[in-house]
Protein backbone atom coordinates (compact mmCIF):
# COMPACT_ATOMS: atom_id res chain seq x y z
CA UNK A 1 0.00 0.00 0.00
CA UNK A 2 1.32 3.43 -0.97
CA UNK A 3 1.31 5.91 1.88
CA UNK A 4 2.06 9.59 2.18
CA UNK A 5 5.88 10.10 2.30
CA UNK A 6 6.91 9.86 5.94
CA UNK A 7 9.78 12.33 5.61
CA UNK A 8 7.29 14.98 4.50
CA UNK A 9 5.14 14.33 7.56
CA UNK A 10 8.25 14.53 9.74
CA UNK A 11 9.21 17.75 8.00
CA UNK A 12 5.82 19.27 8.65
CA UNK A 13 6.00 18.35 12.32
CA UNK A 14 9.38 20.08 12.55
CA UNK A 15 7.91 23.12 10.77
CA UNK A 16 4.86 23.17 13.06
CA UNK A 17 6.91 23.00 16.25
CA UNK A 18 9.94 25.12 15.28
CA UNK A 19 9.39 27.60 12.44
CA UNK A 20 5.65 28.13 12.57
CA UNK A 21 5.54 29.54 16.13
CA UNK A 22 8.06 32.19 15.12
CA UNK A 23 6.12 33.12 11.97
CA UNK A 24 2.53 32.48 13.07
CA UNK A 25 1.65 36.17 13.07
CA UNK A 26 3.01 36.49 9.54
CA UNK A 27 0.87 33.60 8.30
CA UNK A 28 -2.20 35.06 9.96
CA UNK A 29 -1.51 38.45 8.37
CA UNK A 30 -1.08 36.84 4.93
CA UNK A 31 -4.32 34.89 5.33
CA UNK A 32 -6.24 38.10 6.03
CA UNK A 33 -4.53 40.66 3.79
CA UNK A 34 -3.46 38.30 1.02
CA UNK A 35 -0.06 38.21 -0.65
CA UNK A 36 1.87 41.24 -1.89
CA UNK A 37 5.34 40.06 -2.93
CA UNK A 38 7.56 42.52 -4.76
CA UNK A 39 9.57 39.84 -6.56
CA UNK A 40 8.65 37.08 -9.00
CA UNK A 41 11.17 34.32 -9.65
CA UNK A 42 10.97 32.17 -12.77
CA UNK A 43 13.06 29.11 -11.97
CA UNK A 44 13.64 25.51 -12.93
CA UNK A 45 11.74 22.52 -11.53
CA UNK A 46 15.08 20.99 -10.49
CA UNK A 47 14.77 19.92 -6.84
CA UNK A 48 18.25 21.27 -6.08
CA UNK A 49 17.37 24.84 -7.01
CA UNK A 50 14.73 26.20 -4.67
CA UNK A 51 14.41 30.01 -4.87
CA UNK A 52 13.03 30.21 -1.34
CA UNK A 53 16.09 28.40 0.01
CA UNK A 54 18.67 30.18 -2.16
CA UNK A 55 17.38 33.64 -1.26
CA UNK A 56 16.48 32.70 2.33
CA UNK A 57 13.04 34.27 2.24
CA UNK A 58 9.99 33.89 4.40
CA UNK A 59 6.34 33.22 3.50
CA UNK A 60 4.78 35.74 1.14
CA UNK A 61 8.07 37.23 -0.07
CA UNK A 62 8.38 35.54 -3.48
CA UNK A 63 5.90 34.73 -6.21
CA UNK A 64 7.45 31.67 -7.87
CA UNK A 65 6.77 29.77 -11.07
CA UNK A 66 9.00 26.82 -11.97
CA UNK A 67 9.26 24.79 -15.14
CA UNK A 68 11.79 22.73 -17.10
CA UNK A 69 14.87 24.91 -17.76
CA UNK A 70 13.30 28.12 -16.40
CA UNK A 71 11.93 29.07 -19.82
CA UNK A 72 9.52 31.86 -20.67
CA UNK A 73 7.60 31.41 -23.92
CA UNK A 74 6.92 34.27 -26.30
CA UNK A 75 3.60 36.08 -25.92
CA UNK A 76 1.05 33.93 -27.73
CA UNK A 77 -2.60 34.70 -26.99
CA UNK A 78 -4.45 31.74 -28.47
CA UNK A 79 -6.85 28.99 -27.45
CA UNK A 80 -4.14 26.89 -25.75
CA UNK A 81 -3.41 26.80 -22.02
CA UNK A 82 -0.25 28.65 -20.99
CA UNK A 83 0.84 28.08 -17.39
CA UNK A 84 3.87 30.37 -17.32
CA UNK A 85 2.02 33.13 -19.17
CA UNK A 86 -0.90 32.86 -16.74
CA UNK A 87 1.40 33.17 -13.72
CA UNK A 88 3.17 36.10 -15.35
CA UNK A 89 -0.10 37.83 -16.15
CA UNK A 90 -1.26 37.50 -12.54
CA UNK A 91 2.06 38.65 -11.08
CA UNK A 92 2.29 41.76 -13.23
CA UNK A 93 -1.31 42.87 -13.59
CA UNK A 94 -2.73 41.85 -10.21
CA UNK A 95 0.14 41.68 -7.73
CA UNK A 96 1.99 44.59 -9.38
CA UNK A 97 5.37 43.07 -8.64
CA UNK A 98 8.45 45.28 -9.01
CA UNK A 99 11.03 42.71 -10.07
CA UNK A 100 11.15 39.56 -12.19
CA UNK A 101 14.18 37.30 -11.74
CA UNK A 102 14.90 34.52 -14.25
CA UNK A 103 16.99 32.01 -12.30
CA UNK A 104 19.04 29.56 -14.35
CA UNK A 105 21.38 26.95 -12.90
CA UNK A 106 24.23 24.51 -13.52
CA UNK A 107 23.65 20.84 -14.41
CA UNK A 108 20.22 21.60 -15.85
CA UNK A 109 18.64 18.39 -17.10
CA UNK A 110 16.39 20.15 -19.59
CA UNK A 111 19.30 21.96 -21.20
CA UNK A 112 21.36 18.77 -21.26
CA UNK A 113 18.52 16.93 -22.99
CA UNK A 114 18.35 19.72 -25.54
CA UNK A 115 22.10 19.72 -26.13
CA UNK A 116 22.33 15.93 -26.38
CA UNK A 117 19.25 15.75 -28.62
CA UNK A 118 17.95 12.78 -26.66
CA UNK A 119 15.18 10.54 -27.90
CA UNK A 120 11.66 11.38 -26.66
CA UNK A 121 10.89 9.92 -23.24
CA UNK A 122 7.20 9.42 -24.10
CA UNK A 123 5.11 9.40 -27.29
CA UNK A 124 3.93 12.89 -26.35
CA UNK A 125 7.52 14.18 -26.12
CA UNK A 126 6.55 16.97 -23.77
CA UNK A 127 10.14 17.83 -22.84
CA UNK A 128 11.36 17.96 -26.43
CA UNK A 129 8.51 20.20 -27.52
CA UNK A 130 8.94 22.44 -24.49
CA UNK A 131 12.67 22.87 -25.09
CA UNK A 132 12.16 23.71 -28.76
CA UNK A 133 10.76 27.11 -27.83
CA UNK A 134 14.23 27.94 -26.52
CA UNK A 135 15.44 28.52 -30.07
CA UNK A 136 14.07 30.77 -32.79
CA UNK A 137 13.03 29.35 -36.17
CA UNK A 138 16.12 28.65 -38.25
CA UNK A 139 18.47 29.18 -35.31
CA UNK A 140 21.26 26.61 -34.92
CA UNK A 141 22.76 25.80 -31.53
CA UNK A 142 26.00 23.86 -31.79
CA UNK A 143 29.17 23.29 -29.81
CA UNK A 144 31.92 25.73 -30.79
CA UNK A 145 35.45 24.82 -31.80
CA UNK A 146 37.76 24.39 -28.79
CA UNK A 147 34.74 24.40 -26.46
CA UNK A 148 34.43 21.49 -24.03
CA UNK A 149 31.05 19.87 -23.50
CA UNK A 150 30.92 21.32 -19.99
CA UNK A 151 31.58 24.82 -21.36
CA UNK A 152 28.99 24.32 -24.08
CA UNK A 153 26.30 23.22 -21.63
CA UNK A 154 27.03 26.13 -19.27
CA UNK A 155 26.86 28.58 -22.17
CA UNK A 156 23.46 27.26 -23.20
CA UNK A 157 22.22 27.25 -19.58
CA UNK A 158 23.07 30.94 -19.39
CA UNK A 159 21.69 31.58 -22.88
CA UNK A 160 18.33 30.23 -21.67
CA UNK A 161 18.24 33.06 -19.13
CA UNK A 162 18.94 35.61 -21.85
CA UNK A 163 16.26 34.13 -24.10
CA UNK A 164 13.67 34.12 -21.31
CA UNK A 165 14.41 37.76 -20.53
CA UNK A 166 14.02 38.54 -24.21
CA UNK A 167 10.72 36.64 -24.39
CA UNK A 168 9.40 38.44 -21.32
CA UNK A 169 9.49 41.69 -23.26
CA UNK A 170 7.12 40.26 -25.90
CA UNK A 171 4.32 40.44 -23.33
CA UNK A 172 2.59 43.84 -23.69
CA UNK A 173 1.86 44.18 -19.98
CA UNK A 174 5.49 43.39 -19.10
CA UNK A 175 6.91 45.86 -21.63
CA UNK A 176 4.48 48.53 -20.46
CA UNK A 177 5.53 48.12 -16.81
CA UNK A 178 9.24 48.05 -17.68
CA UNK A 179 9.04 51.08 -19.98
CA UNK A 180 7.15 53.00 -17.30
CA UNK A 181 9.88 52.25 -14.76
CA UNK A 182 7.44 50.32 -12.59
CA UNK A 183 9.23 46.98 -12.91
CA UNK A 184 12.72 45.64 -13.60
CA UNK A 185 13.89 42.37 -15.16
CA UNK A 186 16.90 40.46 -13.83
CA UNK A 187 18.89 37.36 -14.69
CA UNK A 188 20.71 35.06 -12.25
CA UNK A 189 22.60 31.76 -12.39
CA UNK A 190 23.09 29.30 -9.53
CA UNK A 191 26.06 26.93 -9.26
CA UNK A 192 24.69 23.84 -7.58
CA UNK A 193 27.98 22.26 -6.43
CA UNK A 194 29.38 25.39 -4.78
CA UNK A 195 26.09 27.05 -3.92
CA UNK A 196 27.34 30.12 -5.78
CA UNK A 197 25.11 32.84 -7.21
CA UNK A 198 25.85 34.95 -10.27
CA UNK A 199 23.78 38.00 -11.26
CA UNK A 200 23.49 39.28 -14.81
CA UNK A 201 25.29 42.53 -15.60
CA UNK A 202 22.98 43.87 -18.30
CA UNK A 203 25.52 46.34 -19.65
CA UNK A 204 28.38 43.86 -20.00
CA UNK A 205 25.95 41.01 -20.76
CA UNK A 206 27.87 38.77 -18.38
CA UNK A 207 27.08 37.01 -15.13
CA UNK A 208 28.96 38.44 -12.14
CA UNK A 209 29.60 36.57 -8.90
CA UNK A 210 27.68 37.98 -5.96
CA UNK A 211 30.66 37.14 -3.73
CA UNK A 212 32.96 39.28 -5.88
CA UNK A 213 30.50 42.15 -5.75
CA UNK A 214 30.44 41.94 -1.95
Amino acid sequence: MITFPQHLLDGYKAFATQRLPAEQSRYRELSVKGQSPEVMVIGCCDSRVSPEVIFDVGPGELFVVRNIANLVPVYQPDESAHGVSAALEYAVTVLRIKHIVVLGHAQCGGIRAFVDKIEPLTPGDFIGKWMQMFIKPGEVVEQRDHETMAQFVERIEKAAVFRSLENLMTFPFVRKAVDAGQMQLHGAYFGVAEGSLFVLDKVAKEFRSVKDAA
